[in-house]
């Protein structure tokens, strides 16, 4: 898990340094071109032409969409902000999947874990505030598509439970996710003129990582984490993931750490700690 996380932590950074060489939308369609290719491959061979007979297309196709809406935003965030910014706010999503399965009874949340709902909302304010007296706006936008695509991840954790795709197996859940991504990502690449590249060899190993590092090896890892470990300890060491990107992003790309930014993502840190953390402490008592 620590290594999915670096991982995923990891892959803003991945995008944003090739962005001279490939628009970020491109790069994201090529990498769900190369998943899904391979995801078909898997589902063919498992279930062959039973794989659309189980009433999960609906589903399928709802989540897909949401799941290419996600990184949609996710790329045209990173034109206009830093990756260490984009990761943060990207992952506000388990807040936002909490407050959309209230409809669901079983996922009902306690006092305290709207407590930390509250505490993570704070956090996003606060995150924004840094922008006073800031005469660049590039990076308000930027956080703000970021945010969206957070918003997105949520509601389609939210569709994922209301379908009959919950009950799917785990790689036919992300063939349909990939494919649909691979899809209109390269459509919306084409009809904004993002579809020009460099091949150069940053570009080929960044989109060899992406595409058999993210989008293959990373979610089958944590599909099977899913199997074996509890969720909510698992929800919890995610956690690291937006601490990673921040680091990393510090480090190899030089952004800068904002001091209300870092309190900001403290606070959404720990807000999603306590829905998490609290569903962990029930199961042991």
């Amino acid at each position: 898990m620590l290594l999915l996380c670096f991982t995923w932590g990891f892959q803003q950074v991945a995008v944003k340094l090739t962005v001279p060489d490939m628009p970020p939308v491109l790069q994201l369609a090529t990498r769900f071109a190369g998943s899904a290719l391979i995801f078909a491959v898997i589902v063919g061979w498992k279930e062959g032409a039973r794989a659309f007979a189980d009433g999960t297309v609906r589903g399928g196709l709802l989540v897909g969409t949401l799941f290419a809406l996600e990184f949609l935003f996710v790329a045209e965030s990173l034109k206009y902000t830093t990756a260490a910014h984009a990761v943060v706010f990207l992952y506000t999503a388990p807040v936002f999947s909490a407050l959309g399965l209230q409809f669901l009874p079983e996922e009902r949340l306690a006092p305290v874990q709207w407590a930390g709902i509250g505490l993570a909302l704070l956090g996003i304010a606060l995150a924004f505030l840094n922008y006073a007296g800031r005469p660049d706006s590039r990076l308000f936008l930027g956080d703000g598509l970021g945010l969206i695509a957070g918003i997105i991840w949520g509601a389609s954790t939210v569709a994922l439970r209301r379908t009959k795709l919950a009950g799917a197996m785990a790689t036919k859940t992300v063939a349909y996710q990939v494919v649909m991504a691979a899809l209109l990502l390269g459509v919306y690449a084409c009809a904004t003129d993002q579809f020009h590249a460099s091949a150069t060899p940053r570009l080929v190993a960044s989109l060899a990582f992406q595409t058999i590092g993210i989008a293959v090896l990373s979610y089958l890892g944590w599909f099977w984490l899913l199997r074996h470990y509890l969720t909510s300890r698992l929800m919890l060491m995610a956690l690291m993931t937006p601490l990673f990107g921040v680091v990393l992003g510090a480090l190899i790309l030089k952004d800068p750490i904002d001091p209300r930014c870092a309190s900001g993502t403290l606070l959404v840190l720990a807000g999603i700690a306590v829905v998490n953390g609290y569903e962990l402490l029930k199961s042991r008592a």
